[in-house]
């Protein structure tokens, strides 16, 4: 048999497994995750600075725009205080004090109203500072001004908050100012 030898190259020096497989893929670079952390960080600052700069450029106002006060036919006048005493009254006793709760619904009782009429209950907290006649619907609030004028109370606040206790009456909730220094 012929033996062909041919002179050697540099081919012949080509390992027979080589470690890389395909010539045009490059390994990865080791920190590429740190440049997408960087470019993000930038955008969130450049977006974030942007947004700040808007904000404040658009909200600078040397004045402030007051409403005008309307006519006197636009306001709406308070109801006139009157008593009413076919109203239900719940008296909540908002301090730790049972006399002062006592007394209130004693002039609620000498103002007019039965007997029946007038509810007292201890309240939530012991620590209400003012005493606040409370109604829940805008009809009763010439009720409930006359129970406060009636019990010299100058607190008369909306409120549906007691509405359902009172069962649509009116709520005297007692508070510190009418507790006696010992």
């Amino acid at each position: 048999m012929p033996q062909n030898s041919f002179p050697r190259d540099r081919f012949d020096d080509v390992p027979r497994e080589p470690a890389r497989i395909g010539a045009h893929r490059a390994p990865h670079p080791r920190f590429r995750w740190v440049v997408v952390l960087l470019w993000w960080l930038l955008a969130v600052l450049v977006l974030t600075g942007a947004g700040i700069l808007g904000f404040l450029a658009l909200s600078q106002n040397d004045t402030i725009d007051l409403p005008s006060p309307g006519s006197a036919a636009e306001q709406t006048a308070e109801p006139e205080a009157e008593i009413d005493t076919s109203y239900a009254v719940l008296v909540l006793n908002g301090t730790g004090d049972d006399q002062a709760a006592d007394a209130v619904r004693q002039s609620v009782l000498d103002a007019g109203w039965a007997e029946d009429a007038v509810v007292p209950f201890d309240a939530d907290a012991t620590d209400v500072a003012t005493t606040t006649v409370y109604y829940s619907d805008e009809a009763d609030a010439a009720a409930a001004r006359g129970l406060a004028g009636a019990l010299g109370v100058g607190a008369v606040e909306q409120n549906a908050e007691f509405d359902e206790m009172s069962e649509g009456g009116l709520t005297v909730v007692v508070g510190l100012d009418r507790v006696s220094a010992p």
